[in-house]
């Protein structure tokens, strides 16, 4: 498995690299590669999220679950999907929220790279999937080790936005220091959800927490 990350996380994390479960984690991913399985996302974006967002521009973190599972989607990001690929409608809720929030036209533009550029930490729980199998890499390992990432960034950093979506993502909260930084919680953007997340105003709340912590607010219009 070829770990593409940045060098500021690449040390970070170099601890978890090293330990017994991650050698697992990689031993289970090229057994999956030898039985024919396809895995998403590929191989070089697995760590996506690391490479774009480096530890010091760190400013909000949107926690997902599981990478999508339907070829072509998953590409590192959470809630994200490449350019020409459909919206999945998790994420056109999330759009639906920004416009309501902010009183802005959003493109439709699926990409979420221009918010993690910004700082923004788009890191699902569980990095791989097998194609079509929902959640079936939820016990690999992947899950200590972004814990470990959650907790990295509760011990090491200052101010930063835990946007925490539905039961899952907020089972996530006790990996946090509240004293340190700010956690918004939420229903899932999913439409199982029956529209919960609606009215959350997430977005607008991160950004006025960002200005009050003298840090620059995102840009979430894509």
């Amino acid at each position: 498995m070829e770990v593409r990350i940045e060098e500021s996380w690449k040390q970070a994390l170099q601890s978890e690299f090293d330990k017994p479960y991650f050698a697992g984690l990689v031993s289970f991913l090229h057994a999956e590669k030898a039985a024919g399985a396809t895995v998403y996302p590929p191989g070089s974006q697995i760590f996506r999220a690391f490479e774009l967002t480096p530890v010091s521009e760190l400013k909000v973190v949107i926690l997902g679950q599981d990478p999508y599972h339907g070829p072509g989607q998953a590409m590192g990001l959470s809630f994200s999907v490449p350019d020409g690929v459909p919206a999945p409608p998790s994420l056109r809720n999330i759009f639906k929220e920004i416009e309501n929030d902010l009183g802005i036209k959003m493109s439709g533009r699926p990409n979420l790279e221009g918010w993690a550029r910004q700082g923004v930490l788009l890191l699902n729980s569980v990095l791989t999937v097998r194609a079509s199998q929902p959640t079936s890499h939820s016990r690999i390992g992947w899950q200590e080790f972004t814990d470990a990432v959650i907790k990295y960034i509760s011990d090491n950093c200052n101010g930063i936005v835990f946007m925490l979506w539905g039961n899952f993502a907020r089972g996530k909260k006790a990996l946090i220091d509240t004293s340190r930084h700010f956690v918004l919680e939420a229903a899932h953007p999913s439409p199982l959800a029956g529209g919960a997340f609606f009215g959350c105003r997430h977005f607008s709340k991160a950004n006025e927490i960002l200005l009050n912590e003298h840090k620059t607010p995102i840009n979430w219009q894509l």
